[in-house]
């Protein structure tokens, strides 16, 4: 080999080492040096094949979404159960053969209940209206009551312990009383309702509005806020939970409270009707008649309730 061809060979090897210490795309590195041991391909490749098992699984849970069942349990459930005591109620009026006018079959109540439902339809509005009107009434004048209770305590002092007395009285004998003194019409129904409505009311509101901390009553006294500010924006806001939770309370017993003053020689309305059909012995439109008033009691509270969700979503949002 000539001494040109020598130093050539030299050159060439040279930039062979060069570039495979550079390793791909000129990256400098010992790419070339071999691995020490078999610890270190474990070392390299561990991360890998750790991977591969948290992603496979993560595959797994995403393919297994929950069923119809299992998004609908809530629901599903105790239709289910509802259906079942049905049933078993048709089962047990015919193999025992129960008399229709002691406990009629489920399927004679709906057949009742289709038949005469523009009847019923046509009472419910009667004891519909008693009940809304009595409870709105109710209510308000129980807020009014709390607010002078909050600010003149001789006012709590003085009436509270005559209100206390006067729920004492059972509701059938305030019925029978309210109607000899207003007569047999609308009213009476209206402040019997009212009256039900308005003592839990009275009694959570009170305590909503005097539930407030002194450091925030600080607070707005150092940010200069009026009485009326410190009212709205403190107190009242801090009272709904409160008042919510007797809104719900009274909604339902709004209803038996205008069916109870229905009792009273009233001719419609769902009180009336259930009063007709025990004389006559009318199992049927009994039931189907409570199955009505039911009804529109579950519907006025949960309009109260989806009240409640959508004026207090701040509590709401703070509890998931």
């Amino acid at each position: 080999m000539s001494r040109t061809d020598e130093r050539d060979h030299r050159h060439t090897a040279s930039a062979a080492t060069h570039l495979g210490n550079q390793g791909p795309a000129g990256i400098r590195g010992n790419f070339d040096t071999p691995a020490q041991s078999s610890g270190d391909l474990l070392m390299i490749s561990s991360p890998a094949r750790a991977v591969a098992p948290d992603s496979m699984a993560h595959t797994a849970m995403a393919s297994q979404k929950p069923g119809f069942f299992d998004r609908n349990k809530g629901i599903v459930l105790p239709l289910l159960v509802f259906a079942g005591a049905l049933l078993l109620w048709e089962w047990a009026v015919r193999f025992f053969e129960v008399k229709a006018f002691i406990a009629p079959a489920p399927s004679t109540v709906l057949s009742t209940l289709v038949a005469e439902f523009p009847m019923l339809m046509q009472n419910l509005g009667v004891t519909a209206f008693e009940s809304i009107v009595g409870f709105v009434i109710g209510n308000v004048f129980a807020c009014l009551i709390a607010v002078a209770f909050v600010y003149r305590r001789w006012i709590d002092q003085a009436f509270f312990p005559l209100i206390v007395v006067i729920n004492t009285i059972p509701l059938v004998a305030k019925a029978p009383i309210l109607v000899l003194l207003l007569g047999n019409g609308f009213v009476p129904k209206i402040i019997i309702v009212a009256t039900i409505c308005f003592f839990p009311t009275l009694v959570n509101m009170t305590r909503g509005l005097r539930d407030v901390s002194e450091q925030h009553l600080e607070l707005m006294k150092i940010l200069s806020a009026s009485e009326r500010e410190v009212f709205v924006k403190l107190r009242f806001y801090g009272a709904l939970p409160y008042l919510f939770s007797a809104l719900k309370i009274t909604a339902s017993s709004a209803v038996v409270g205008a069916i109870i003053g229905e009792w009273i020689g009233a001719t419609t309305g769902i009180g009336a009707l259930i009063i007709q059909a025990t004389y006559q012995y009318d199992s049927a439109m009994l039931y189907a008649t409570i199955i009505v008033a039911s009804a529109f009691s579950a519907i006025f509270f949960g309009l109260v309730a989806w009240l409640e969700k959508h004026m207090l979503k701040w509590r709401f949002d703070g509890t998931k």
